[in-house]
């Protein structure tokens, strides 16, 4: 009896993870479908000799040995593979991404809590979140007068508002309700904090982290473009003075996948976080 009913259920799972994969497989029949169109008209588009730009086929033949099949190449100095461009760069990007999260959320809870003080700096935020991200650049070169520590401040100052920002407003739109019950019950600062404010602005921190990672990857690549050094900003720029166009276009695909993945990892976090009614 039990082995028939482990049978059973056995089947029954096999059959519900076949569905599932039918269903996948039917979700990316469009976008495989666009992206040989894409492909398609692009190859149309750069076939004549007179094309300024390699279509796909010839950038495929260009970058297939090493970039594409040995992309953990390492020939010392800057000549290294994608995969260890990209690597470099998300090195610096983590680094900047973090301290602008710990300090954005930080200060976002201070600022969001106290009306005040939310009164008094919301308009220079408002002014430095404008600012492009290559424009602090001077600035970070003059103060750590090094490359790396230079393009991690970039990274830093370019995340940090949208935390920041969201993080306060998330605090501000705490119910009144919420306030009123833990005004009756007494609780704590501690357990206010984790009961009643942290739940509430646990999603709009996500938006803000969210946001941040993408500007945080962008400005990387514009940063390490000046900087120099080991990354794909540099990469790309190099191939550029080298006029090998096929090498930054495979470049371009490889940023445009990591900032995919980096935005789908933040989003895949706050599904975990934060709680379902709130979404």
């Amino acid at each position: 009896m039990t082995a028939r009913l482990d049978r059973r259920f056995s089947s029954r799972n096999i059959q519900q993870i076949g569905t599932g994969a039918v269903q996948q497989l039917k979700k990316l029949i469009p976008s495989a479908i666009a992206l040989a169109v894409f492909l398609g008209i692009w190859q149309l588009l750069c076939s004549s000799p007179d094309s300024f730009l390699p279509g796909p086929l010839q950038v495929f033949t260009d970058t297939w040995d090493p970039l594409i099949i040995d992309p953990f190449f390492d020939n010392g100095g800057t000549d290294k593979g994608l995969g260890l461009q990209i690597f470099a760069s998300l090195q610096r990007v983590a680094i900047g991404y973090s301290l602008s999260a710990l300090i954005g959320i930080g200060l976002g809870i201070l600022i969001g809590t106290t009306p005040i003080m939310y009164q008094a700096l919301d308009p220079l935020f408002q002014v430095l979140r404008t600012i492009p991200p290559l424009a602090w650049l001077p600035i970070a070169l003059a103060l750590f007068r090094q490359a790396n520590p230079s393009a991690i401040f970039v990274i830093f100052i370019t995340a940090i508002w949208p935390i920041l920002i969201n993080t306060a407003v998330g605090v501000q739109q705490i119910p009144q309700d919420y306030n009123n019950v833990a005004k009756v019950l007494r609780l704590s600062r501690q357990d206010y904090f984790f009961k009643i404010l942290l739940p509430a602005a646990v999603p709009y921190i996500f938006t803000g982290l969210r946001i941040a990672v993408g500007l945080a990857w962008l400005a990387i690549v514009a940063a390490e473009m000046l900087t120099g050094g080991v990354g794909i900003g540099f990469f790309i720029w190099d191939a550029y003075n080298s006029s090998a166009l096929s090498e930054i276009i495979v470049a371009l695909v490889y940023v445009g996948v990591v900032g995919l993945l980096l935005d789908r990892l933040v989003a895949l976090v706050a599904d975990r976080v934060v709680p379902e009614e709130r979404k």
